[in-house]
């Protein structure tokens, strides 16, 4: 024992003794495993072998169905490599801050993001990256893509070797010599030439993150492909450059994003339709987890689905039926086999990669969803022998009171489906729809192969300022939602495949350049449909091809489908869709941006026309006019009936009988218009001063734009406007914003498209308001030069006259109006969209194929005792057509006398001056 004073020998070990036993145990443990796996580590970093030189880059070749034809090859020769010294700093600080910025600092892995990747790899097997520069420079230049813990381990190995062999700035030059930045550009200054057009040393730092923005995604990093994205991560690079002392804060916000070439100055691209087919090749490599620099430099071997037969009916379909056609129609067109969903053919246009693909843009399908709508209500026990009323036009709940027509305004009092769907009458199907609820349509469709949304939008219903936003009307059944036509290729290769849906793709196999396997597509079928009410479909669409034209020995199914452009007798978009046995079909019409579409000889195109003609001759091409037949009708469901309650008593009881009804111009005597201008006047004037004594009072304001030919009855006496002057409304807020220096608000434009489409007054009270109500509207009228038009503190009594409402068309069409072109542009096309049940009036002089744009106003007024104002101003506008018409009437007993007398009027000016 130690002696008083002398002091007791210290004890270093006494802390860890206190410890609880088990924490020891577990420290010890943790420190073993510890050293044992750096040990490990350290010698499977010394077993790994550093390559000698990366593998230089080769073209992957892309392969018809039969694995030996050519289709097209995927690689670039576009490839300079540069020393770091012609790399501006700014540029490299760029890259640095995009994807490594402790760069100079680390051993060439990063440690956490290398066990953040290892651990979501090993739990939710989702490849990670996390990546330092060397790790990414050795996976570009020594190993595949592949996103496993085994590929990850051998880069974070061979990063080490890098490392220790090359020098910080030799593996950064190296790098940005090896990365891919789209367009076919490999390395920094090949990226340089491609997207500005100058070599590298000519870059700014500003420019040189607009290409290091594209190291995460070459495809959506191209300005050209996706600015929202590009731009996004750009000031996203510049940032981060800022924090790192590079750039002076608040650079990002300040700097404008630099000019880049809207495409390639340099890099070759394949060209026709065999471009776009390699770019759906690539996504569909990309999905599998094959990365963009292994399909463009690693020598695959791809054997795609296309079969060179089909492939060469299509283009030559296509060509024949394009030949001298305006340049500004557009086609597209796909095939697949229904047993495998594989594409046999593909067509979204011929202008090479990278270019739109119109396979790929969503449509409105018109008529090509009725069949959808069929086999949905034999799912419900409705059998294709049922009964609806198919006269023109009908009223629906669920329209606002909008009427709706058939094409060339068809009757069919009672009429079966399967004849309906020959003639694709509107009617009969929008009723069937309403009956068994649009969203069970919706529900098929996408069952069949529609996409349940296009980016962030759900598809097949209705969009923000639609009627129902986010739910699917019974519009369904005429196709108004937006589909793709591989998308609609995909729907009725369903079909054809008795219910049995397969997944679309283009890619069969993928084997390395040493040619051990890579990739195999696999699916299985998924049965969405009875093969039965797959069957009837079928059957009533062989009507439709027996109908429209058969194609020579090949028995076929099909819908024809035309989007109407607005309330013309044009087509924005038409389509035909179908199948044979073994291959659907589907192709589309239309232009870049929606138009009607015609012929070179000025005929419209309609799905029965050049679609339908490509279909044929695409399938009898195919197919060589060798298919089994189809599949007999199983006639699923129980024949009905209960619709044919809503026919009035007059309406015809022949069953399956279908007649023209009504057309437009139907009140318009051309023959009448013979003589010179004052002899046609002269009788015009004199049949409606004959017509004044038979009716209330009205007066009419012709303007021949064409021939600057005017003519008026009582044209300067003044009425009430009534809903009219909403025009004049609109034209004051766009003055208003135009002097202001800005655009329409997101609110502004919503209340005008309901103020004028569907003459909502709550909307127009609001924008009086918004105006300056009376003298605000005045001060407008002045400026358009309206000096006659006396506004009201009331909107609707404000007092105009027919010539004022001519001259407010005028100011709509002139170049010379005080209105700049993009608003004029808004109000008339905002006029030539009114709902259907405000489209009477002036319309009644227009034939099929002109366009109306129109405003009507009515109004029962107390103190006439119930008295009717009706007005109508418009223009009437077609090939040889331009024509501004306003009728201002009042005294009428009932609203109906109203609109026969302004239609009668207006169609009798046409009548005798032939305009």
């Amino acid at each position: 024992m130690p002696s008083a004073g002398q002091r007791k020998p210290r004890n270093y070990l006494s802390w860890w003794v206190r410890i609880p036993r088990w924490y020891r145990r577990a420290v010890a443990v943790v420190v073993v495993l510890t050293v044992s796996l750096t040990v490990a580590a350290a010698g499977y970093v010394v077993s790994v072998d550093l390559p000698p030189d990366p593998v230089p880059p080769q073209a992957s070749v892309l392969y018809y169905r039969d694995g030996r034809t050519v289709l097209a090859r995927i690689g670039t020769t576009d490839r300079t490599d540069v020393g770091l010294d012609k790399i501006p700093l700014a540029v490299r600080q760029a890259f640095l801050a995009a994807e490594d910025r402790g760069f100079y600092g680390h051993s060439g892995v990063s440690v956490r993001g290398l066990l953040r990747a290892l651990w979501t790899n090993i739990v939710h097997d989702d490849g990670q990256g996390a990546s330092t520069i060397t790790q990414q420079y050795v996976r570009n230049a020594y190993l595949t893509q592949e996103r496993t813990v085994s590929r990850k381990s051998r880069e974070a190995a061979l990063a080490l070797k890098v490392e220790h062999r090359f020098s910080k700035d030799e593996i950064l030059s190296r790098y940005l010599n090896t990365i891919y930045f789209g367009r076919g550009a490999y390395g920094i200054e090949a990226a340089a030439r491609a997207y500005f057009g100058t070599g590298v040393d000519r870059l700014t730092g500003f420019q040189g993150a607009v290409l290091a923005a594209m190291v995460k995604d070459p495809t959506r990093g191209d300005p050209a492909a996706d600015p929202e994205w590009a731009q996004t991560r750009w000031k996203w690079i510049l940032r981060a450059m800022s924090e790192q002392g590079w750039l002076p804060e608040g650079t990002a916000d300040r700097t404008p994003y630099p000019a880049v070439a809207p495409e390639s100055v340099t890099a070759s691209t394949i060209g026709g339709p065999a471009g776009l087919i390699a770019d759906r090749v690539e996504d569909e490599l990309l999905a599998a987890g094959i990365s963009r620099q292994q399909i463009r430099t690693g020598g695959l071997r791809v054997t795609t689905t296309i079969d060179a037969t089909a492939q060469a009916a299509a283009t030559g379909a296509i060509g024949t039926a394009l030949r001298g056609q305006p340049k500004e129609l557009r086609t597209a067109l796909v095939a697949l086999d229904p047993q495998n969903g594989g594409v046999r053919a593909y067509y979204g246009g011929d202008r090479g990669r990278g270019y739109f693909d119109d396979a790929l843009a969503a449509r409105p399908p018109a008529s090509t969803f009725k069949p959808v709508v069929l086999a949905a209500a034999e799912e419900q026990n409705i059998g294709y022998q049922s009964l609806y009323n198919g006269t023109s036009p009908r009223q629906f709940t669920d329209r606002g009171g909008a009427p709706l027509y058939n094409q060339d305004n068809l009757q069919c009092p009672i009429c079966p489906l399967d004849i309906a769907m020959v003639h694709s009458l509107n009617t009969p199907y929008y009723a069937l729809a309403e009956q068994i609820g649009p969203a069970s349509v919706r529900k098929l469709a996408l069952r069949l192969g529609v996409p349940e949304k296009y980016g962030k939008q759900p598809t097949l219903v209705d969009v923000k300022g639609e009627p129902a936003p986010g739910k699917t009307r019974s519009d369904i059944a005429l196709g108004r939602y937006p589909v793709a036509p591989a998308d609609l290729a995909t729907l009725y290769a369903t079909l054809a495949g008795g219910g049995l849906r397969t997944e679309r793709h283009f890619v069969e196999t993928v084997t390395r350049a040493n040619g051990s396997p890579l990739f195999k597509h696999q699916s299985e079928p998924v049965e969405v449909l009875s093969s039965a009410v797959a069957a009837d479909v079928g059957a009533v669409l062989a009507q439709v091809v027996k109908h429209d034209g058969p194609i020579p020995g090949v028995p076929a199914a099909a819908k024809t489908g035309s989007q109407q452009w607005s309330d013309t007798g044009d087509s924005s978009d038409a389509w035909t869709a179908g199948w044979a046995s073994g291959l659907a079909a589907v192709t589309w019409v239309g232009r870049d941006k929606p138009g009607p579409i015609r012929l070179k000889n000025g005929k419209a195109i309609n799905g029965d026309g050049m679609p339908y003609e490509i279909w044929r001759k695409f399938l009898a091409g195919a197919l060589r006019g060798r298919s089994p037949a189809l599949a007999p009708a199983a006639e699923v469901g129980r024949p009905e009936s209960a619709d044919l309650r809503t026919l009035g008593p007059d309406a015809k009881r022949a069953p399956g009988v279908v007649y023209p009804g009504p057309q437009k111009g139907d009140l318009v005597d051309k023959s009448k218009a013979t003589g010179s201008w004052q002899e046609r006047v002269a009788r015009l004037t004199a049949e409606l001063e004959l017509y004044a004594t038979k009716v209330p009072d009205f007066s009419v304001a012709v303007t021949d734009r064409r021939t600057g030919r005017r003519f008026d009855f009582r044209g300067d006496r003044r009425y009430e406007a009534a809903s009219v002057v909403k025009v004049e409304l609109l034209a004051a807020l766009l003055l208003q914003a135009q002097v202001q220096g800005r655009q329409l608000t997101a609110k502004e434009r919503t209340r005008a498209e309901k103020m004028i489409k569907a003459s909502d007054n709550d909307a127009a009270v609001k924008m009086y308001a918004a105006v300056g109500g009376a003298d605000g509207l005045r001060l407008a009228c002045h400026e358009l030069g309206l000096d006659d038009t006396d506004a009201d503190e009331s909107f609707g009594l404000t007092r105009t006259t027919a010539k004022d409402q001519n001259r407010m068309i005028a100011a709509l069409t002139a170049a010379d109006s005080p209105l700049k072109e993009s608003s004029r542009d808004y109000i008339l096309q905002l006029m030539a969209s009114v709902n259907a049940d405000q489209s009477w009036g002036v319309s009644a002089t227009a034939f099929s194929g002109e366009r109306t744009s129109l405003k009507n106003g009515w109004l029962s007024r107390s103190t006439e005792q119930g008295r009717w104002i009706v007005n109508s101003t418009g223009r009437i506008s077609g090939d040889k057509t331009d024509t501004a018409v306003t009728v201002l009437s009042h005294g009428h007993p009932t609203q109906a006398d109203g609109i026969k007398v302004v239609e009668q009027v207006a169609a009798l000016t046409r009548s005798y001056l032939g305009w």
